[in-house]
């Protein structure tokens, strides 16, 4: 297993804690591979707003279904980074299906549709994603925006935010547990323990 630096814990150890919950694990988790995650996402998306709301619902993803991750199956890298660039594929192909869509509206031409299946869940996630959002306070939301959408470390998060980096921290950590409570009382990420 990698490390990501002396005193550090493997990112699979890392995983097993935040499948219990663990806020500093996700923190850890968060701190070693969140750069790399962004990149990899820009990359495939091509377009920076984008890319930070897919990272973004990358971690929400790894914070409420890191208990599937089967070590036996492969490494926590390969597992976070497919994640990561399955999400920011289905971006893509999104962006790419509205686009004609809209084109083809605009046309008044005959369009094929997306599985209604496929649409209705994509479009109950991204309700329930911004209701979840618009369920924390300003300081958390703001915490994370920098977080996820900047795709800034916690030490730039606390500069950005004029405040010290354990209070930078714990706002986008509460910000993640409310996160995460929606998303579940919303029924997405529920975990069968």
């Amino acid at each position: 297993m990698h490390k990501a630096g002396p005193g550090t814990e493997t990112l699979s150890d890392l995983l097993s804690r935040v499948a219990e919950g663990d806020q500093r694990a996700f923190a850890g988790l968060y701190e070693q591979v969140s750069k790399r995650v962004h990149g990899l996402v820009l990359r495939v998306v091509r377009n920076h707003a984008i890319s930070a709301e897919v990272v973004q619902e990358v971690f929400l993803m790894l914070w409420v279904s890191a208990d599937r991750y089967k070590a036996d199956l492969g490494s926590p890298e390969a597992w976070i980074f497919t994640l990561a660039h399955r999400r920011a594929v289905d971006r893509v192909r999104s962006e790419q299906r509205s686009v004609i869509r809209d084109g083809q509206y605009a046309q008044k031409e005959y369009f094929v549709q997306e599985p209604v299946d496929e649409r209705v869940h994509h479009t109950l996630m991204s309700e329930s994603v911004k209701r979840c959002l618009a369920s924390l306070t300003d300081l958390q939301a703001e915490a994370i925006r920098l977080a996820y959408y900047g795709g800034l470390t916690y030490t730039e998060v606390a500069e950005a935010l004029q405040v010290k980096v354990p209070t930078a921290k714990s706002r986008i950590q509460s910000g993640l547990v409310c996160l995460r409570n929606a998303m579940e009382a919303d029924g997405y990420g529920a975990r069968s323990r």
